[in-house]
């Protein structure tokens, strides 16, 4: 399974952290990695002290967050070898993976111990093949040999740790069949609890948490927040872990925060199905049936999409068996008054399980409505599920947050093109939409999302209701009216059209419909009003649609009015061919080879000192500590000496090291060449460099990194800026801007710009960065006043749609872009104070390949850095206006 590249960038803060403890402690490198300003203002308000655990200060304690829906569970698997690679530093180490319930743990371990689940794959192919899988309750089964020769994993809860538990003190007691683990252990050995602990001349306890503790397991702790506390502290004091890493949604004041994901990241991956589309009805019948007619509606989507098997499921909450209305109520309702047939409902709670064994991916599975009251909450998962309907209040639900996560799992991790099926949908009971609202706000942020993207992602239904909620404002729009002879079917098809803009209503005699539009129809809304609407009302619609946008066209958005343009790509030519002026692609064009850099490692960039009872390893001036006494390391380098060979070391390091872009026999030959150098000339020995193999594969990682980033920038320079460099534009390769080209990207909700010419309207201008009434937002302030403006947009950071141009380390979205009456394009990039040398350097390569852009261009284009030096927009306007001058 390919992971997403916000799991990346979790996983490389991680790593990163751990490799800067193994120089400067957890603490001082928790402090130092989350001050670095992307990681600062990602964090924003979960930045916090370190807090160790307590008795283990020197242990590493972090949490990764992500939401629900974000993959926690792969990205757990792919943790253990980041965390093998820079901290824990053996080839198998020993895995202790906690999760809150035993319902949890049980298809934790099912799903690790199936070589075909995704989460085993990533473990087989990171250790080849050679793992283990243990439930808690199983330890016994444990052998020296799996742990000297595997990764093993052991799956359990934090209750199964506490001596209070039945399973906790089998955790805690003697147990006969692990004596082979304890035979070679010096019985004086620090930590180990003994058979009598009023007596310390009594034996080692032949127990699992001794075997933990002798081992330090790295710890995977799943839903962290339901772990922390002192006894939890007190649990991992006795298993003596080697590094905790937590996972959660909603993290507590206890966990070391060291990475957050955003909800509007895991969609930007397509991996959630958001926006969540609100409808309110006063009773459960009408919720159920508002919910019934929903699931028909998006039924006729998925009949009409390509891209793989679609069949809607709605799930319903019931309430529970001494309130209204019980799950018995419920189906008896849906089959009797709705005319469902029975056989596609399901129900789902701990008495009833219908689901097991049946797959909804299936075809053939004919269930469309799921009934359960909380038994969903663990572990169940179905991307089919894209209506949630609760009949309960689930304001004091405490299970409604864990139910309404099932719907917003994105089939196939893969958007639809039809945009009904990239939401999914709530129905709930309430009065007034605003508490239905806010109800849902709280739940989503109960689930791991932010208040402020939990509010950006609630639709209304009906539009008009969400006016002024979580203070939206929007000018009121105007309406057209219709009358058409149509029956009631074909009114129907009238109003699913365009949902929340069309509504119709017939007259009491018949024959007769009332369309009303509310707003302006998209040119892909009316595509769909003229498929499913007779072709006889063609004619009078058309007609009267046309009259409506004339007389409101300075309404109109340009882009709702089907408009589009084109900024140019930049281009290259490279022996004699055009290609696109992208790094990654310029270096396909380019020929190196490792051979041209030396195959040497001095001793001011990787040296090893070994002294009575440590190694001391210098790596770039730092200095990192490696005990020789370590317990475990005894245990699992048990390693015969004819094994330990210069050969057997580069063939390890070629597996650590490998890279796509160099051949695995230059690569070999290069290592041999380093390992050679190393033993032979420097006289390090072999046996040290076996110790230090982790480490050493770092260093030669980053120098080969190195290496080729020299590379890239010599490409750069030569293929972009060089003497002989030939550049130029293309708009047939270009980047189209067009309607909805950023329709799941937040929109800008605040109230102190109104901006009127945006290319897509005022209420669908992507949200800024930073806070309201920003640096960002006065730049868009400044350019919508532009004199000789056509429209303009954001240019969103890192969208699939967005016009970007190429550094040597990456690619640069400028903040804006624009066309002026003239025709020219206009790209601005936003510039802040540069606060290191660094980020100056960064602006100066954006500001020479945006020139270079617009050099290239031939007066088409014009790209301009701005920035404010007394925070006023009247300076940005000035800089603009004298560079269109020039």
């Amino acid at each position: 399974m390919r992971l997403k590249d916000y799991q990346k960038e979790s996983l490389g803060t991680l790593g990163d952290f751990l490799a800067e403890a193994r120089v400067s402690g957890p603490k001082a490198a928790y402090e130092k990695i989350t001050s670095e300003p992307d990681l600062a203002k990602r964090l924003k308000g979960y930045a916090a002290a370190y807090k160790p655990i307590t008795p283990l200060p020197e242990v590493p304690y972090v949490c990764l967050r992500l939401p629900t829906g974000g993959g926690k569970t792969i990205l757990a698997a792919h943790a253990i070898t980041v965390a093998k690679d820079y901290w824990v530093e053996k080839d198998f180490p020993l895995v202790l993976w906690l999760v809150p319930t035993n319902t949890i743990r049980t298809q934790t371990a099912e799903a690790l111990k199936n070589p075909k689940h995704p989460y085993r794959k990533v473990l087989d192919e990171a250790f080849e093949g050679r793992v283990r899988i243990f439930d808690i309750g199983d330890f016994t089964q444990i052998t020296p040999h799996d742990l000297r020769s595997n990764l093993c994993v052991v799956i359990g809860t934090i209750q199964t740790l506490r001596v209070t538990n039945t399973d906790g003190r089998k955790v805690y007691a003697h147990h006969e069949m692990l004596e082979p683990h304890f035979s070679s252990v010096a019985p004086n050995t620090a930590g180990l609890e003994r058979v009598d602990e009023a007596d310390e001349k009594s034996g080692i306890r032949f127990s699992f948490a001794n075997l933990m503790h002798l081992h330090r397991p790295l710890v995977i702790m799943d839903e962290a927040h339901k772990a922390g506390s002192d006894l939890s502290r007190e649990v991992y004091e006795r298993i003596n872990p080697t590094a905790l890493i937590e996972f959660t949604a909603t993290p507590r004041g206890f966990n070391n925060i060291l990475h957050t994901v955003s909800a509007q990241e895991l969609k930007d991956e397509e991996m959630i199905k958001m926006p969540v589309v609100l409808d309110e009805a006063e009773t459960w019948q009408g919720a159920v049936n508002s919910a019934i007619l929903k699931r028909a509606e998006l039924q006729e989507h998925a009949d009409r999409d390509r891209e793989g098997y679609i069949r809607p499921i709605v799930l319903f909450q019931a309430q529970k068996a001494n309130e209204e209305v019980t799950v018995d109520v419920l189906k008896k309702h849906l089959i009797d008054n709705e005319n469902i047939d029975p056989d596609k409902i399901a129900v789902a709670t701990g008495s009833q399980r219908e689901l097991d064994g049946i797959d909804l991916f299936d075809p053939n599975c004919e269930i469309e409505y799921v009934i359960t009251i909380e038994a969903l909450k663990e572990g169940w998962d179905c991307s089919f599920a894209y209506v949630f309907c609760s009949v309960a209040n689930i304001k004091s639900s405490i299970d409604a947050e864990q139910l309404l996560g099932r719907v917003l799992r994105m089939p196939y991790a893969t958007r639809r093109k039809s945009t009904a099926l990239n939401k999914s949908y709530a129905k709930l009971i309430s009065q007034r939409f605003s508490e239905a609202a806010q109800t849902l706000r709280d739940k989503l942020v109960q689930m791991g999302f932010e208040e402020g993207e939990a509010e950006a992602n609630i639709e209304a239904e009906q539009p008009e209701l969400a006016e002024g909620l979580f203070s939206r404002q929007s000018k009121p729009k105007p309406v057209l009216t219709v009358e058409v002879e149509a029956s009631d079917i074909e009114a129907k098809q009238l109003a699913t059209a365009a949902p929340g803009k069309i509504t119709v209503s017939t007259a009491p005699e018949g024959g007769k419909a009332k369309v009303e539009i509310k707003g302006f129809l998209k040119p892909r809304e009316k595509d769909i009003l003229y498929e499913q609407t007779p072709e006889r009302l063609h004619g009078v619609l058309k007609e009267k649609i046309a009259a409506y946008e004339a007389e409101h066209s300075h309404e109109v958005a340009p882009a709702h009015r089907g408009e589009t343009f084109i900024v140019p790509r930049l281009m290259a030519e490279v022996q004699g061919e055009l290609v696109f002026g992208d790094t990654d692609v310029l270096m396909e064009y380019h020929d190196w080879s490792l051979r041209d850099y030396p195959a040497r490692l001095e001793s001011n960039e990787f040296n090893i000192v070994e002294t009575t009872n440590t190694f001391e390893i210098d790596v770039d001036g730092s200095r990192l500590l490696i005990s020789a006494g370590d317990s475990s390391d005894q245990l699992t380098l048990d390693i015969d000496v004819e094994d330990w060979t210069p050969n057997s070391l580069v063939r390890w390091l070629d597996k650590k090291v490998r890279d796509p872009w160099i051949s695995q026999t230059e690569l070999l030959a290069w290592l041999g060449d380093v390992v050679t150098y190393l033993i032979r000339d420097r006289q390090l020995p072999l046996s040290q460099l076996m110790r230090c193999k982790f480490i050493l594969a770092r260093k030669l990682g980053d120098k080969i990194k190195g290496f080729r980033q020299a590379e890239r920038d010599k490409v750069y320079q030569m293929n972009l800026f060089g003497p002989d460099a030939r550049v130029e534009v293309s708009f047939d390769e270009g980047y189209e801007f067009f309607d909805e080209m950023y329709a799941d990207v937040p929109k800008y909700r605040g109230s102190k710009f109104t901006f009127k010419n945006h290319f897509m309207g005022p209420d669908e201008v992507p949200g800024f960065d930073g806070q309201e009434g920003g640096e960002e937002h006065l730049c868009a302030f400044a350019i919508d006043a532009l004199p000789d403006l056509k429209y303009w947009t954001r240019n969103v950071s890192r969208h699939r749609n967005s016009f970007s141009l190429p550094t040597s380390t990456d690619k640069f979205y400028p903040d804006f872009v624009a066309v002026l009456d003239d025709g020219r394009l206009l790209v601005v990039e936003y510039k802040g104070k540069d606060r290191t040398p660094e980020e100056s350097r960064d602006s100066r390569e954006k500001e020479l390949i945006g020139q270079q852009w617009a050099k290239a261009s031939n007066g088409k284009g014009v790209f301009v850095m701005t920035t404010m030096e007394r925070g006023d927009p009247k300076e940005i306007r000035q800089q603009i206006m004298d560079a269109l001058a020039r």
